[in-house]
């Protein structure tokens, strides 16, 4: 059997219950999220190690990258959704390891903001090289309303899932 085909039984991720009528679009949906989702924890986890860290560091330092605005220990926190000792556990790995570093803001010292250090981002970078060149064959192959979609869609399945993880901590 084709280990893209969903076998029997509900997995972890499917759209619905076993015992509720699955759509075959749905259903391979959550198949394809499923594989692309461990090809990237393959890829996470692999940096992880090889830089020493745990796969959560590699977590943060994306958000810390991703963030339009410079993070600090407690925003970090709240998108991580950890605790404050983990958070802090967390950030003096990646501050011991040459990853960030904790920058004291000049208005305000009680302000600490996490800045991702540019050499760090570069040795990230060439590990992740293989995800962008796949991602950019890929993105070849689809014209910009396709891709507007496909990103609108990630978008909104984002958003859905911040909420759910919001009603769970609610």
């Amino acid at each position: 059997m084709d280990n893209r085909e969903p076998r029997g039984g509900p997995a972890a991720g499917d759209p619905e219950p076993a015992s509720a009528p699955s759509h075959p679009d749905l259903r391979a949906l959550a198949v394809e999220l499923r594989r692309l989702n461990g090809e990237l924890n393959r890829l996470i986890h692999a940096f992880a190690a090889g830089q020493e860290l745990h796969p959560t560091d590699v977590q943060a330092l994306a958000a810390i990258l991703d963030s339009e605005t410079p993070l600090t220990p407690s925003l970090l926190r709240q998108r991580l959704g950890l605790t404050s000792g983990a958070v802090s556990a967390c950030v003096d790995r990646l501050e011991r390891a040459g990853h960030v570093k904790r920058v004291r803001e000049s208005a305000d010292r009680r302000v600490v903001h996490l800045h991702y250090v540019p050499s760090a981002q570069a040795q990230a970078r060439k590990h992740f090289t293989p995800l962008a060149e796949a991602t950019e064959r890929a993105r070849r192959r689809f014209d910009e309303p396709e891709l507007a979609v496909v990103l609108r869609f990630l978008n909104v399945l984002n958003e859905e899932l911040a909420e759910t993880r919001s009603a769970q901590r609610g």
